[in-house]
């Protein structure tokens, strides 16, 4: 079988291109939306440095669109403007895994998206990743539920991060809880054997619940990300009466306690939090570990904080050969999400 023999590369492993997906959907920055597409230029500004940029983009809105983003100086030659519907921007969760399919070539395995059992229209996202298979000329796997056979298997990329050496991180908060829609009958070897199937996965390390704000019930990628073989960083915060204080300092004993898929202890480092974010009230996810990898790149949202600086310098020395540069999010992560949740790497 085809699902035997694919491994999901590691994020900084090559790319071929970033797909991202032009912001439209006013309603998920209330009030803060006019910024938003000029935050989508500076991040396409930088990538299009590196690599190609394959871009979704409303009917209509090419001209409009290549507009901007020559304002903006990016590098129009490597972003492909692409006619594609979308309800929404986060491709982390829509979008497919470009794998490596042994013996060579590529395939792109598809999850179902159900827009984290919160949005009705969602359809429009849901074809994403057939998509990218079409565009591609990839063949299109689908991810289906070992234990049912047939029923398409739920899951967003967020919610999974892997060192492309058989190494997969997880929550148990996103993937186990029962109050979750995701796929409620599945238990942790059920999501293991599939991994293993669809993403050349060795062996899965469950971290607990994912930070405070986080509307997709744990996400790893807000939490704790590998920067190489054997390596992880976890964010931790020192404040003893911030409600994410305990939180992740379970998911750092966790890890200590790890070992990956080649047997190896983990090094884990500490990566700061910034001090909380709020608007009207809510607690907004924001985390440095929410970075992007990109050829010679590593994109990183900054949130006017004094923490800000600690972050970079610390990704700067565990990415030594590629450009660190930290994008403001402050107004994007009232969408709630930012720099990895927006992208979607397409491996080489």
């Amino acid at each position: 079988m085809l699902e035997d023999t694919l491994l999901w590369p590691a994020e900084w492993e090559p790319h071929g291109a970033t797909w991202l997906a032009w912001p439209h959907q006013k309603a998920d920055w209330p009030g803060r939306f006019y910024p938003i597409p000029w935050v989508w230029c500076e991040i396409v500004r930088w990538i299009s440095r590196v690599e190609k940029v394959r871009l979704l983009v409303p009917a209509g809105q090419t001209k409009a669109i290549s507009t901007m983003l020559n304002d903006v100086k990016a590098d129009l030659k490597q972003v492909e403007l692409l006619e594609m519907p979308t309800d929404r921007v986060w491709l982390r969760d829509s979008g497919g895994q470009t794998v490596r399919v042994a013996g060579g070539g590529r395939a792109l395995v598809r999850w179902k998206f159900n827009a984290w059992a919160k949005y009705r229209n969602h359809k429009k996202d849901a074809q994403v990743a057939g998509f990218m298979a079409k565009h591609l000329g990839l063949e299109e796997v689908q991810a289906f539920d070992p234990a049912k056979g047939t029923i398409p298997l739920v899951l967003e990329g967020g919610s999974i991060d892997a060192d492309g050496e058989g190494t997969l991180l997880t929550t148990e908060e996103c993937l186990l809880s029962k109050v979750q829609e995701r796929n409620k009958c599945l238990d942790r070897a059920g999501y293991e054997m599939a991994f293993k199937r669809y993403l050349g996965i060795q062996h899965t390390i469950w971290l607990e619940n994912g930070i405070v704000g986080d509307d997709t019930h744990g996400h790893v990628d807000d939490l704790a990300r590998f920067v190489g073989p054997g390596r992880v960083v976890c964010a931790r915060e020192p404040n003893q009466s911030d409600p994410n204080h305990g939180i992740l300092e379970e998911n750092i004993r966790r890890l200590n306690e790890a070992k990956d898929a080649k047997g190896r202890r983990l090094e884990v480092i500490d990566l700061p939090m910034p001090e909380p974010v709020e608007f009207q009230g809510q607690r907004l996810p924001a985390s440095y570990a929410n970075f992007y990898i990109a050829n010679d790149l590593v994109l990183v949202p900054t949130f006017n904080d004094p923490s800000d600086r600690l972050a970079l310098g610390l990704l700067a020395e565990l990415f030594p050969g590629r450009r660190l540069v930290g994008i403001h999010a402050v107004d994007l992560v009232w969408g709630l999400g930012t720099l990895h949740c927006l992208s979607q790497q397409e491996s080489a």
